[in-house]
């Protein structure tokens, strides 16, 4: 078992969502990460884990979101995993890497889970099954879109580009998540 995929169990095991939907999945994944030594490598056909972000803006009004180029909708930041250690820093790679900001603030306990189908990079349908997080950017960022995105901006949270339940969902979890950690 590698490391990541250590980290991946012992970060679910740990994690207590409040609804019994998110209990159920993520059960569901930890049950899925015990079947699959492979389950964090996007080689693993039946699906796999990645990992994503909310990134929130410092007074936490604002989303950043991605215009994705394959899924053709506005979604938080996030991928697969690679060489990380865990999923909290995959998912703060990723922010980083397609928002452009520095000093991104990642709650290491995860905001949410949710499960999509999609045609991943190796061109055969799989799942994603995917660990949400919250970051919040330093005041004044300003997001540099990357070649992974057609479009990047900040959305006022009560007001999103989308009517994608699981975007609006992931937004909810984050701003509960917010209101529990410590500044």
């Amino acid at each position: 078992m590698s490391g990541l995929h250590a980290d991946a169990v012992s970060t679910l095991d740990s994690w207590r969502p409040e609804s019994h939907p998110q209990d159920s999945l993520r059960q569901a994944y930890l049950a899925f990460l015990a079947a699959r030594p492979d389950a964090m490598r996007r080689s693993c056909v039946p699906g796999h884990l990645t990992a994503s972000a909310a990134v929130l803006s410092a007074d936490h009004s604002n989303i950043l979101l991605t215009l994705h180029p394959r899924v053709g909708r506005w979604l938080q930041l996030g991928g697969h995993c690679e060489d990380d250690s865990t999923l909290a820093a995959a998912a703060l790679r990723e922010a980083t890497e397609e928002s452009g900001i520095a000093g991104l603030r990642l709650d290491p306990i995860p905001a949410a889970v949710d499960t999509h189908a999609i045609k991943c990079s190796l061109g055969v349908p799989t799942r994603h099954l995917d660990v949400q997080f919250v970051a919040v950017a330093p005041e004044g960022a300003e997001p540099v879109r990357s070649d992974e995105s057609l479009d990047l901006r900040w959305w006022p949270v009560g007001a999103l580009p989308t009517d994608d339940s699981s975007v609006q969902a992931l937004v909810e979890a984050a701003l509960h998540r917010l209101a529990l950690a410590p500044r």
